[in-house]
Parts: structure tokens; C-alpha cells; sequence
């Protein structure tokens, strides 16, 4: 597949988001989007463990203000990945475990299991591992952390469950020396193989939900200055055309966004505003989108039997962007 869109490709693409755009049938972003009855909400959250707090603390306030202001029972969080920049000094015993998660989302607002998968920061030994502690955390009773391994799967709700989730972890190998000392915090090539056929697996099962996500820290395809990844392209990126994932949620750039590509199932989905210094944009969204953004912010999951609905919201609160996706892989955009 082109990895950019052709201006035929592209001309089609816009048209077709301006007629969806403009269905009197849709919601307005303009308009309060209060939860439809009886639907699971989400919040997604990405790059949010940075040193230095202070965009952080906007974002988990603005994540807290929503909550309020749409009467939403929060039922999930997804954390994805680069959970921790710097050093955890005492790894799974470090204070920052209650000041920049049990705190910064507390159990009062978001009383609900945070989903998480790992970045690359979080592969970063400063200098114990930090990949060791997150998967530690989990283990804790009563913690929401919930990361049972590198990767997993997991259906919800419990009850009925709407939505398959395949949580991946993105951190593909690389050479050693490219990072520091030489040593090579990423996963190995034997690993990166064994998950390729864990994920063919789980995806050949039988699938009863509506719905089937899969989540991971790096971007498939990004307009920010990570540009678009080669290994996922060629590892994972046919399977989400053949088994038609409905989303692919990701981070690591620092911005927002939403890519659609002619003839492709999947919308891709980037959450990368949550704390972490923000990226400039390499591809307008002009050039390739919808939607793509150098902003702060988290986004909205609303799941119904008819409908995903997919909001992005800015540290401000405001809604920025939207859109639907129902079980079919019709997708329209929110006006």
C-alpha cells in the first residue's frame, strides 16, 4: 500500500469526509456530547510520564473537568506507553507510582482498570528496568494497573463484552549501539517473532464482539516527525486489513490525530498529548488525514452495539475532533 495518500486517493477521501461531515444526522463537535445509556467509555492517554509534570497535570485536569461536566462513569483508561520518562527510582516502590498515576487519576474520577503497554522510555534501565516494575505494579493487589505481560488480550466488558483488545508491544529490535552504552532495551528479534505469532493466533480465533481493537505505543502511520514505521508496516499492518481491526490506538508522537487510507479498514488513531513536550507536525493533515495536530489532550472511547465513537479533547476541554465507526467499518466523520 502507498504509505501516502495520492492526490486522487486524497481528493476522494476529503469529499467523502465533507459529505459525512454535513449528514444532519450527526452530531455536532460544538454541541455537549453527553454518553449515550447504557455505553462504556474510555479515556486514552498517551506520553504521559514525563519529568517535569506540569502539562500532565493540565491534561489529567482537563480529563477530570469531562468527566464531570458529561456525567460519564469512566469504565476504562488506557495508558500508551511511554509511562515513565527518567528515572523510577525504587522501580515498583517509587513515589512517583502515587503522585503521577494513583493521584493524577485518581480512583474517586476513574474508579476503572488503566489498561497499559510499553513505550520506549519505559525500556530505558535508569538503570533498573523499568519494563520489570510496570509489570510488578500489575501484580499488586487491588492496583487498576493492568499490564499481565509485554503483550495480552482482553474483552469488555466482562459481561457481554462489545470489544476484543489486542494490547502489542511496539518496540521493535534495532541495532545495538542505537541507544545508549550499546545495549539494545527493546525487544529482541526471537521476541518480536514470537509475538508476530502470538498476534497471527489470537486473531484467527473465533471473535463474538462487535468490535476489534488493537493498542500499542508506536504509530503504524503518524504525520509527526516519527513518520511511519517499516517493521509494522510489514509485520502487522496486513493483518489488521485481513481480520478488518476496526481501531489502531497509539502514542510516541506527541500531538493528535486521526489518519483513514482509501480501501483500508482500520482507522488510526493517535493519543500522544499527555504530558510530554510537544512534536511540529512533518504532514498537514491538509496533506493526509483528517486530522493531525501539535496539541495537548486525551480522547474519548464511546462504545455502543451500533457505534464506536472516537472523540479527541484538548487539555482545555474542548472537543477538536470526532468521529464514528459502526460494527461494519462504516466510518463517518463528527461535524
Amino acid at each position: 500500500m502507498n504509505n501516502r495518500l495520492s492526490r486522487r486517493g486524497f481528493l476522494r477521501q476529503s469529499f467523502a469526509f465533507s459529505a459525512l461531515a454535513s449528514l444532519g444526522s450527526l452530531p455536532s463537535l460544538a454541541m455537549k456530547q453527553a454518553s449515550s445509556q447504557g455505553a462504556s467509555n474510555w479515556l486514552l492517554v498517551g506520553d504521559w510520564g514525563y519529568e517535569k509534570f506540569e502539562a500532565q497535570t493540565a491534561v489529567a485536569a482537563a480529563m477530570k473537568k469531562y468527566v464531570h461536566q458529561q456525567s460519564l462513569k469512566t469504565d476504562a483508561l488506557m495508558m500508551l506507553g511511554d509511562n515513565w520518562y527518567g528515572d523510577l527510582v525504587g522501580g515498583v516502590d517509587s513515589p512517583r507510582w502515587k503522585t503521577q498515576f494513583e493521584e493524577m487519576y485518581p480512583a474517586s474520577v476513574f474508579n476503572c482498570p488503566a489498561y497499559a503497554v510499553l513505550g520506549n522510555h519505559d525500556y530505558q534501565r535508569m538503570p533498573e528496568s523499568k519494563v520489570a516494575a510496570e509489570l510488578a505494579y500489575a501484580k499488586r493487589p487491588g492496583t487498576r494497573w493492568k499490564m499481565p505481560a509485554r503483550w495480552y488480550r482482553f474483552e469488555f466488558p466482562a459481561v457481554k463484552p462489545l470489544v476484543t483488545v489486542l494490547a502489542l508491544d511496539s518496540n521493535m529490535p534495532r541495532p545495538l549501539g542505537a541507544q545508549a552504552k550499546g545495549v539494545n532495551f527493546t525487544l529482541t528479534d526471537a521476541e518480536r517473532l514470537e509475538q508476530l505469532a502470538w498476534l497471527k493466533a489470537e486473531l484467527e480465533k473465533p471473535r463474538t464482539t462487535p468490535y476489534l481493537i488493537v493498542m500499542a505505543h508506536h504509530p503504524i502511520y503518524s504525520n509527526g516527525p516519527h513518520g511511519d514505521h517499516k517493521v509494522l508496516i510489514a509485520d502487522w499492518e496486513p493483518l489488521l486489513r485481513e481480520h478488518k481491526v476496526h481501531l489502531y490506538f497509539a502514542g510516541h508522537d506527541h500531538d493528535m490525530q486521526h489518519l483513514e487510507f482509501d480501501g483500508h479498514p482500520t482507522s488510526f488513531v493517535l493519543s500522544g498529548g499527555g504530558g510530554a513536550d510537544l512534536y511540529t507536525l512533518e504532514i498537514d493533515e491538509a496533506k493526509r488525514g483528517p486530522y493531525a495536530a501539535k496539541i495537548y489532550g486525551f480522547s474519548h472511547l464511546e462504545i455502543t452495539p451500533e457505534w464506536l465513537t472516537l472523540r479527541h479533547i484538548d487539555s482545555e476541554g474542548r472537543l477538536i475532533h470526532g468521529f464514528r465507526k459502526s460494527p461494519s467499518g462504516e466510518m463517518r466523520v463528527l461535524s
